[in-house]
């Protein structure tokens, strides 16, 4: 430990929750109290909005059993928040950090949490106030640069790859055309999730569409004859972030008023209309009467019961982590690096700087789509399974001869 006073630490979880960021808050709990220059420890209600405006709990004294509740809940325990916070909301924060001796500071986040660690890192720097400030990864869009994947990832395909197990067997019973659109802005990582649980050959989804490839209404439409003439039915996986051959999301050009939030994004996860929108097309285009379509929308974030085991363990593995390397160092954001694969599945953790993550996004790799754009590779599969977890196995009837 270099030389650094004792002082109070606080923790905060920004953006949109999942399933085991509450996992990383218990972790940086559990590690924080092994290390007497750690004093207080601070949890701000609803992230940054908290700490500008001094709203705290202590967090220093809870139990073992309300940490191990907490650490399986899903959602976000303390609260988020959308705020993106500039260099004066940041000077506001550390002024509310220098009146309660508040040096040490672990956001549990995606890139733009990462960014708000590095400019309030910054501008305790101008001030002259020493602090720690360290981001802990969090997204189940799986896009933040450096690390190999990220926590709240895993349950969150294990969530939508259950969902389509089961989409997929109703779809079955009852054949048609069915649509399902899932969270994914720029990067497909989940919505490719979708095919980790099939196990037959005609097992869906038939058709997995990502942002990183745009698609022409005309080749969407074709691609579901296709499968419809060989199957009599078909399930689709479409990213919410799906765009036109152009390049263009669908769903912005089908917004008259897109909402927008605080971070300059189009809002797509809160309305149907992408999934109503290609409903329609299939029904106009290939006259099937049978089709039908859901938008996933927040309920792959935080559904509760359905944590990945690999997940939780290293969510709450990086936010032990980010107080150690708190121990050591002025900033950082901790990262993940895979050493196994397979049943050998093993990672590493490691120190990168915030500035390597801030506001930058990762996409889907060319090796993890297939070349039609319409599907994922088995390197995408290999590389997704042990995040995952072990999934339900399935029987259908509907396959075996006839007598």
């Amino acid at each position: 430990m270099t030389d650094f006073p004792k002082a109070n630490a606080v923790i905060g979880q920004s953006g949109g929750p999942t399933g085991v960021i509450n996992a990383s808050l218990v972790g940086v709990i559990e590690e924080a109290k092994k290390h007497p220059q750690i004093e207080k420890i601070y949890g701000a209600v609803h992230a940054v909005a908290g700490m500008v405006n001094d709203d705290f709990i202590d967090l220093s004294n809870l139990s073992q059993d309300i940490l191990e509740t907490v650490a399986v809940s899903p959602s976000s325990s303390l609260g988020s928040s959308r705020d993106k916070p500039d260099a004066e909301y940041c000077a506001k924060i550390l002024e509310v950090f220098k009146k309660r001796n508040i040096r040490y500071f672990f956001y549990i986040g995606g890139n733009d949490s990462a960014n708000t660690a590095y400019i309030l890192n910054n501008v305790a720097d101008e001030m002259n106030f020493d602090i720690r400030s360290f981001h802990i990864p969090k997204t189940v869009d799986n896009d933040l640069l450096v690390t190999d994947h990220c926590p709240g990832f895993g349950t969150a395909a294990k969530f939508v790859s259950c969902a389509l197990i089961g989409d997929d067997l109703d779809n079955r019973a009852l054949a048609g055309v069915k649509i399902d659109v899932i969270m994914g802005r720029h990067a497909g990582f989940l919505t490719a999730a979708t095919a980790l649980g099939k196990i037959r050959e005609d097992d869906g989804p038939h058709l997995i569409y990502m942002p990183e490839r745009g698609v022409s209404m005309d080749k969407f439409a074709a691609d579901v004859q296709d499968v419809y003439s060989k199957l009599g039915r078909c399930v689709i996986a479409v990213s919410e972030g799906i765009c036109d051959e152009n390049g263009e999301t669908w769903a912005k050009k089908l917004a008259e008023q897109a909402e927008v939030d605080a971070h300059g994004n189009i809002q797509l996860s809160g309305t149907g209309a992408l999934a109503d929108f290609l409903a329609g097309q299939i029904k106009e285009k290939l006259e099937i009467k049978r089709v039908r379509a859901d938008t996933f929308g927040y309920l792959q974030r935080s559904f509760a019961g359905l944590q990945s085991p690999v997940d939780v363990n290293e969510a709450r593995w990086c936010g032990r982590h980010a107080v150690q390397y708190a121990m050591e160092h002025d900033n950082g954001s901790v990262a993940m690096k895979r050493v196994g694969n397979g049943k050998d599945y093993k990672v590493e953790l490691f120190r990168t700087e915030l500035k390597n993550v801030a506001e930058k996004t990762k996409s889907m790799p060319d090796e993890f789509i297939n070349p039609e754009g319409n599907g994922v590779t088995q390197a995408f599969l290999d590389y997704a399974k042990p995040l995952a977890g072990e999934l339900p196995k399935t029987e259908y009837l509907g396959n075996y001869p006839r007598i």
